[in-house]
């Protein structure tokens, strides 16, 4: 009886907080990866005529707001 409450209060508990820490620090990194290229680690960040052209594709806006938009900043 003695081992397994050494177990519970004791070292054990130590396995499952370093265990779940792993896990949190795995967790933010991959979060951190799927925002795409804001984070960088290598990828570039997206420009604002990047946004409209993605924004264009998906349907959001149309022909002539896209082309508006364009004009307005530029591109």
């Amino acid at each position: 009886m003695g081992g397994y409450h050494g177990f519970m209060y004791g070292g054990g508990f130590m396995w499952i907080f370093w265990i779940l820490l792993i896990v949190l620090f795995a967790a933010a990194i991959g979060a951190l990866v799927r925002r795409g290229g804001s984070t960088g680690f290598g990828g570039r960040e997206r420009t604002a005529l990047d946004i409209l052209k993605e924004r264009y594709a998906r349907g959001e806006i149309d022909r002539d707001e896209y082309e508006q938009k364009r004009r307005d900043l530029g591109g």
